[in-house]
């Protein structure tokens, strides 16, 4: 195992166990957190570093782009779990939330392809 990988595993469990431990304490707070991109940050800067020299805009600029248009179909997750959860049940609400983004990424998709976007 590399020190990147490791420095990746460990890094992606600071920002996960931080943002749990602030859910303890404040659900805002926790949700603020939570709400900022951090994955994707860590994910930029690791793109841009490991891909070769003459390959580094390009691919940090196609992981931006892409990270845009499909944050798009998880946004009603957000919304519509707490409904989910009172129906069904956490567990209920985490395979509804599920299915419901796997559709919208298809229609996003389907969508995007008619305007000339491949996603």
């Amino acid at each position: 195992m590399t020190v990147n990988l490791i420095l990746k595993y460990f890094l992606s469990a600071v920002v996960i166990t931080l943002v749990s431990e602030v859910v303890k304490r404040s659900d805002k707070a926790g949700a603020l957190l939570a709400s900022l991109p951090f994955v994707s940050i860590i994910t930029l800067f690791w793109v841009y570093h490991e891909s070769p020299p003459e390959q580094r805009m390009q691919k940090a600029g196609d992981h931006m782009y892409y990270i845009f248009w499909y944050v798009l179909p998880t946004l009603p997750m957000f919304l519509l779990f707490p409904w989910f959860q009172r129906q069904w049940g956490f567990y209920g609400a985490l395979g509804a939330s599920a299915a419901l983004t796997v559709v919208l990424f298809a229609l996003l998709r389907a969508a995007a392809a008619r305007f000339g976007l491949m996603l």
